[in-house]
């Protein structure tokens, strides 16, 4: 059995459970992204894009990579019913040249009618604590940096950018992404 916890501190996260996703979780994962993108993204990707995107077609990846051993490691957040409210995805940096201490947040996403209730610092915290706890010192993740409302959760969850910037491209759109760097261990003295 994977992985569970009641981390989040209840005066946010009021009877949020983060556990490990299960195959069983997919299609719920799948609707949060797919609901996330087409509620995050909206005017800073083609709306055609965001039309398009498929649960369907989402679940069926989520499944392929889940069922990858050796992959990136997939939580999502429960309510007290046992409904998924959220998707979070990390692992090690992908980016080239890339510190072996560095872990990425891939993704993370709640579902709209929740945002602001906690469950997204509650997936946000198990994923930087397992991240330290499996040896990661520092954590990145890229956000559109139109994205302002993400920026800002980012930054108050010790997130900042460290001057990096990509286009991302989506839709024959080309946007602009900044990574965000969060230190997981405190420096070491001098």
């Amino acid at each position: 059995m994977g992985r569970v916890t009641t981390r989040p501190d209840p005066a946010y996260a009021p009877g949020v459970r983060i556990r490990d996703m299960t195959l069983d979780d997919c299609t719920a994962a799948a609707e949060i992204r797919v609901r996330g993108w087409q509620h995050a993204y909206a005017g800073l990707i083609p709306q055609t894009y965001l039309d398009a995107m498929d649960i369907a077609e989402d679940a069926e990846r989520r499944r392929a990579h889940l069922s990858a051993h050796g992959g990136p490691v997939n939580l999502v957040a429960e309510a007290p019913d046992s409904t998924v409210t959220g998707w979070a995805c990390y692992g090690p940096s992908r980016d080239e040249g890339a510190r072996p201490g560095s872990a990425e947040v891939y993704a993370i996403y709640v579902r709209p009618g929740i945002i602001g209730t906690g469950t997204g610092r509650a997936l946000l915290g198990e994923v930087t604590a397992r991240s330290a706890a499996d040896g990661f010192d520092e954590m990145t993740l890229w956000v559109l940096k139109g994205n302002v409302r993400a920026r800002r959760f980012y930054e108050r969850a010790g997130f900042g950018p460290d001057g990096a910037e990509e286009p991302f491209e989506a839709g024959g759109a080309v946007v602009p992404e900044v990574r965000y760097l969060r230190p997981l261990r405190p420096p070491a003295a001098a």
